[in-house]
């Protein structure tokens, strides 16, 4: 076994990753955004647009509310957090950068 440090095994195409603008914060800001747009029109649902039971909405623009928050919620959610995932790691990349210089 060689005594390289694991960076020193990793592509250059993989260091260049971590550069400032990798899509980081959009992610963050676009998963935040369509989740906070899902759970709005989940709260417009119950209290202004009539709620909705086992069979559904109970009016068309609670319908429209409700297919509005079942596709925002999990979309933005995964957005979400996939942006916290790479921020986690951009953030332990930029630390063992540190510790190597």
């Amino acid at each position: 076994m060689s005594g390289m440090v694991v960076t020193d095994r990793t592509p250059e195409s993989a260091k260049r990753i971590t550069s400032p603008n990798d899509g980081t914060r959009q992610l963050l800001q676009w998963g935040s955004s369509m989740v906070g747009a899902g759970v709005l029109a989940a709260i417009l649902l119950q209290t202004l647009l009539g709620g909705f039971g086992p069979t559904g909405a109970s009016t068309n623009t609670g319908w429209f509310a409700l297919i509005v928050a079942l596709m925002c919620i999990p979309f933005g959610g995964l957005l979400l957090t996939l942006g916290i995932a790479k921020w986690f790691r951009n953030r332990r990349t930029r630390e063992s950068d540190k510790q190597h210089n």
